[in-house]
């Protein structure tokens, strides 16, 4: 394992040496930080070039400042980091780069993880319900969002998801006909993901009909939209709901042991909403993290002393349990804000913003400057969603119908074990090696190109330093950006290959 991991360590060094020297100079070579002056008619022209060249170092060859500029790199191990100097605003780029990719890292991992369980979630649904509607339609709806380019998505995003929806929360109403036609595109949805026989498929139209049209009159009716909600009886029911679908795929509802654990956990979360309103007064960060670890924590005592065949099991639920319904919660807070802050001047009525990470001048408490976060991360988040949403659903369906095509899977099916085992301790599992290599890469492929993204809603990450570095001829911040992504490729590498052996036993890294 050691020698694994120098030897990675050690390879992966070199080629972050090799590329960095190549776009230093191939970016030395594309800007010209003289441009300006050159087309100056200042009469101290010549002295002001001079002075430009002897501050950028200009006149010496630039594999020598490659050199100066890696000694400066050399420095971050032993706390003297020095990435250069921003000259147009005399930044440290240092002081640029920690503010930015704390703005990335927020936007791209919150789209990477929930593209990630969307997409492969359809896309085993999608593998198992092969050739039918549901399948076709999810192939077409993948390929149109994987050809859509995203500034478009973007734009449009601007303008129906924020425009469009600040403009129904003035007047939040909704006719009975589009209630009704909601209702039954729903209906159709989880008639179509459920499938079986036509019994089957008319209780589950009917149940999600029923129940889609029933939450969006009860939401009109009681205003939700202006003044949102969960309270301690959605909280239950959704954390039931959920009990039973975590029990279901993961451990199968005849362990009743793991399903009383899991429904214990939900009803303990529905009954902490009352103190948590007590314990969410005036919390930060750091009381919120600790709650959830204790919530957690709770779940997970709650699945030992449940205990049965397979104690593990019931904990993992029960863990799993907890950490939604603290979720759930969390949420309810945050939703506790949503009035003042509709209110307040800054936002002015138009909660759902379209330019930068944060509102300029919002003052309020924790959970104002939170819900204020999230507004701002809706629109970025969905361009970059759609965007991933549609490669991970093609390829966990590909694999995941190699996987049940396997003769390990028909040999698990003749021994006579359920449906439920088959798919999820059999095949689910194969099928996410090869996105074991997809997901790292893809994240640090995202956090590399968020530029567009960024430049369109106005978030000064990663991508805005970058793209300000080329535009005024600075080759540092530039260079930071790509040091930074290059380093995230490589652990991101790293990453892959211990999933490998993670998910597949027979894998080992010293091979």
């Amino acid at each position: 394992m050691y020698n694994f991991i120098f030897r990675r360590a050690l390879s992966s060094l070199g080629v972050l040496l090799v590329a960095t020297f190549l776009i230093y100079v191939l970016v030395d070579i594309a800007i010209d930080p003289l441009q300006d002056l050159l087309q100056s008619t200042a009469p101290n022209k010549e002295a002001l070039i001079a002075a430009r060249v002897q501050q950028l170092q200009l006149d010496v060859p630039s594999p020598v400042r490659y050199l100066g500029w890696l000694g400066g790199v050399a420095g971050c191990f032993i706390g003297k980091c020095d990435l250069g100097v921003a000259w147009t605003t005399n930044q440290q780029v240092t002081d640029i780069l920690v503010s930015s990719i704390g703005v990335t890292i927020k936007l791209v991992t919150l789209a990477t993880v929930v593209a990630m369980i969307l997409g492969i979630t359809v896309g085993v649904v999608s593998a198992l319900r092969q050739y039918t509607g549901f399948d076709y339609t999810m192939i077409f709806i993948s390929f149109l969002l994987y050809s859509l380019p995203s500034f478009w998505v973007a734009v449009l995003m601007k303008q129906w998801g924020a425009i469009g929806f600040n403009d129904f929360l003035a007047n939040p109403e909704l006719s009975i006909g589009v209630i009704l036609l909601i209702g039954v595109v729903a209906g159709i949805i989880w008639q179509a993901i459920f499938s079986g026989d036509l019994k089957r498929r008319l209780i589950v139209f009917g149940s999600a009909f029923a129940v889609t049209s029933g939450v969006l009159w009860y939401m009109i009716a009681t205003d939700w939209f202006r003044k949102p909600t969960l309270g301690p009886i959605v909280i239950l029911l959704t954390g039931v709901g959920i009990a039973f679908a975590l029990t279901a795929i993961m451990a199968g509802l005849r362990n009743r042991k793991a399903l009383y654990a899991a429904v214990s956990t939900a009803v303990l979360i529905a009954a902490l909403w009352y103190p948590m309103q007590f314990a969410f007064h005036g919390a930060n960060a750091g009381i919120v993290f600790g709650l959830l670890v204790a919530v957690v924590a709770g779940g997970v005592l709650i699945g030992w002393l449940w205990g049965g065949y397979d104690r593990a099991v019931s904990m993992r639920i029960s863990a799993l349990v907890a950490l939604l319904g603290f979720g759930l919660l969390f949420a309810d807070r945050v939703m506790q804000a949503w009035v003042p802050y509709f209110n307040s001047s800054a936002i002015n009525g138009r909660p759902i913003a379209t330019i930068g990470s944060e509102t300029p001048g919002l003052k309020g408490s924790f959970w104002t400057t939170q819900l204020d976060s999230y507004t701002h991360l809706i629109l970025p988040t969905l361009v970059l969603v759609l965007v991933s949403f549609a490669a991970y659903t093609r390829y966990s369906r590909a694999s995941m119908l190699e996987v049940m095509n396997q003769d390990y899977v028909r040999t698990a099916r003749a021994k006579g074990l359920s449906e439920r085992v088959v798919v999820v301790r059999h095949a689910f599992r194969n099928s996410l090696i090869p996105l074991a290599t997809i997901i790292p890469l893809d994240f640090a492929g995202i956090l590399g190109g968020a530029v567009i993204t960024e430049k369109i809603f106005g978030w000064r990450g990663m991508g805005t330093m970058f793209l300000s570095g080329l535009q005024k001829s600075e080759i540092d911040p530039v260079m930071a950006y790509v040091l930074v992504i290059g380093f995230v490729a490589i652990v991101a590498n790293f990453l892959a290959d211990l999933l490998y052996a993670v998910l597949d036993p027979r894998i080992r890294v010293n091979a």
